[in-house]
């Protein structure tokens, strides 16, 4: 870890350590290292696919057997939480976060032991049928897919078979939102990991507790739009920089936690 890094661990390390109201703001970096590629930037999903074609829900209604084929090819489906997950069960724990909000799908964060999780974009470990809204299990949909792509509905036959998450084109979840911007509002501290920062308007949670006073510390492996707002820029991987940041708090040499 470089020098620049170190202090930019320490400052964050401050900030959080005299939170009373932080949250953090997770992305597709904070998964990366659990095996879940990420979507922009340098190697990531949407460089290989285009995004409209596979997710996005007017193509889905004409076509859901290009986002079937997708996730035949693509879904991770026993990727386990990573050191950085549990870094923000352990700084929750210690009582410095309130939430995590995450745009992330993969419930990761509540597998790792995060107790107040909010999912702006949804949860992928669920489908629901668009014609007579029957919800499933997605490991049973995944079974279906895996024998006939696209899959069709048990309960009445219909061919839109959709997962839980939000499709480009599709608004957030209303009460997640509003509870995302209800403690941004009132957050002194965000720690934004593994997010580019430039999907709206889930991206307008870290801004929006920016303009409330909030000072935002970021984790990401690239440059984010948000980084000269930020009291504390780390760029490297989530799962090497939160447990450092943890360790820092606490006190603890390296190789612990």
């Amino acid at each position: 870890m470089t020098t620049a890094t170190e202090t930019a661990v320490a400052q964050a390390a401050a900030l959080l350590r005299r939170a009373r109201s932080g949250i953090a703001f997770t992305g597709a970096g904070v998964s990366v290292e659990s095996g879940i590629p990420h979507f922009r930037g340098e190697g990531g999903l949407w460089t290989k696919f285009d995004p409209y074609k596979v997710a996005h829900i007017e193509t889905f209604r004409k076509d859901p057997s290009q986002y079937w084929t997708y996730s035949l090819n693509h879904r991770r489906a026993d990727a386990e939480p990573n050191p950085a997950h549990r870094a923000l069960v352990e700084l929750e724990r210690l009582g410095h976060l309130r939430a995590v909000i995450t745009q992330n799908t993969d419930g990761l964060h509540q597998r790792a032991g995060s107790k107040e999780v909010i999912e702006l974009h949804g949860s992928s470990h669920s489908v629901v049928c668009l014609d007579c809204e029957a919800r499933f299990p997605r490991d049973e949909v995944d079974r279906m897919n895996r024998e006939h792509c696209p899959p069709s509905c048990p309960a009445c036959g219909g061919h839109f078979l959709k997962p839980t998450v939000v499709l480009f084109g599709e608004a957030l979840p209303m009460t997640a939102l509003r509870d995302a911007q209800a403690l941004a509002m009132a957050a002194d501290v965000v720690l934004i990991v593994g997010s580019s920062l430039q999907v709206y308007p889930a991206a307008g949670i870290p801004r929006l507790a920016r303009q409330h006073g909030a000072e935002l510390c970021i984790v990401n492996a690239e440059p984010t739009p948000f980084d000269e707002l930020a009291a504390a820029v780390i760029y490297g991987k989530a799962g090497e920089v939160l447990p450092q940041l943890v360790r820092q708090m606490v006190g603890k040499p390296a190789g612990h936690l």
